[in-house]
């Protein structure tokens, strides 16, 4: 089969095409068909640094959206021919390729009305977002929330994910992403390139702080996510834990590490099945047009180096999707 090929760890640039044999279900696996694959920034950072457990050349891509093409034995719930999606196992082969093997209680059905390429812009970004904001934060219409990085994958999930909520929203991005945040409903955005982003929070809020952060750039905006908080307030970090002090828990103040495919790795079978549940969860939001896939960019397979760059110079907005004819 055709597919995007590491050979060994290195940069985005050194991913070429090449053929290698189509891969076999286990008796709890199935094969998908490809037919969209999602780019995330965990590609580039696991292309650079590889993984144990991989054999080369490896695949990578964890968001894929297919048709069912085989059927493990042990597989019950699946037919030939299902509209599927997942979030895979980082551990393993992945989607930029015609075929992919998923585990059977990890996938996810695509409605009717819903595209591949949307399914397949969901899984990596939007459900760490759904996880954090309405699993571990517990989102409330009366809530204040700081979406850090609101054009991007995660960021602008959340954004959507609290404006259906009822939350009031600020979020961080470049002057030019500005319009782009306010239509997914961000209600304040605070430029990080000009702007002071604790002091103008502070402002914003008359100084009474935000409800709940989502640390979704790096450990120093996790650290300006704790100084914003309120008491018993609420942190998810999905990009670096904050440094954790006395006055954090004198302020009782709640964090949680988001890592949303560690349930594949993990021994916890009930995690596992939460992956489908979650991205079933999700996906409705999509069919009923609650929520906005942010499909940015549509590419080949062949460009997918290039888009991984990108992501990699922080020059995106929204997802780019990978579309396999």
């Amino acid at each position: 089969m055709k597919a995007l090929l590491l050979s060994k760890p290195g940069p985005v640039s050194s991913l070429s095409i090449g053929e290698i044999p189509t891969p076999e279900p286990g008796p709890n696996e199935i094969r998908v068909k490809v037919h969209a694959a999602s780019l995330n920034p965990v590609d580039y950072k696991l292309a650079g640094r590889g993984n144990d457990n991989w054999a080369y050349p490896h695949v990578l891509g964890l968001d894929v959206a297919g048709t069912v093409d085989a059927i493990g034995s042990d597989v019950v719930q699946w037919r030939t021919g299902d509209r599927v999606f997942y979030h895979g196992d980082l551990s393993k082969p992945g989607g930029y390729a015609e075929y992919a093997i998923t585990t059977g209680h990890t996938t996810a059905k695509i409605p009717d009305n819903v595209s591949f390429a949307e399914a397949a812009a969901i899984p990596c970004a939007g459900l760490t977002a759904y996880e954090a904001v309405v699993r571990r934060l517990g989102g409330q219409p009366e809530h204040t929330v700081w979406m850090q990085g609101g054009a991007g994958g995660v960021g602008g999930f959340a954004v959507q994910i609290c404006k259906q909520i009822g939350a009031t929203i600020i979020t961080t991005a470049s002057g030019r992403n500005h319009e782009f945040v306010k239509s997914l409903g961000a209600d304040h955005v605070i430029d990080y390139n000009t702007e002071h982003g604790v002091n103008t929070i502070m402002s914003i809020t008359n100084d009474r702080g935000v409800d709940r952060v989502l640390g979704a750039v790096d450990v120093n905006t996790a650290n300006e996510g704790i100084e914003v908080l309120k008491f018993r307030g609420g942190l998810a970090c999905v990009a670096g834990m904050p440094t954790i002090t006395d006055t954090t828990f004198a302020g009782a103040k709640s964090i949680h590490n988001i890592a949303y495919g560690g349930a594949h790795s993990s021994t916890n079978r009930a995690a596992q099945f939460d992956l489908a549940n979650m991205a079933t969860e999700m996906i409705a939001l999509v069919a009923d047009k609650k929520i906005d896939p942010m499909i940015e960019q549509s590419i080949t397979m062949e460009q997918i180096p290039e888009g991984l760059a990108q992501l990699e110079g922080r020059h995106v907005k929204g997802k780019i999707v990978a579309e396999f004819v």
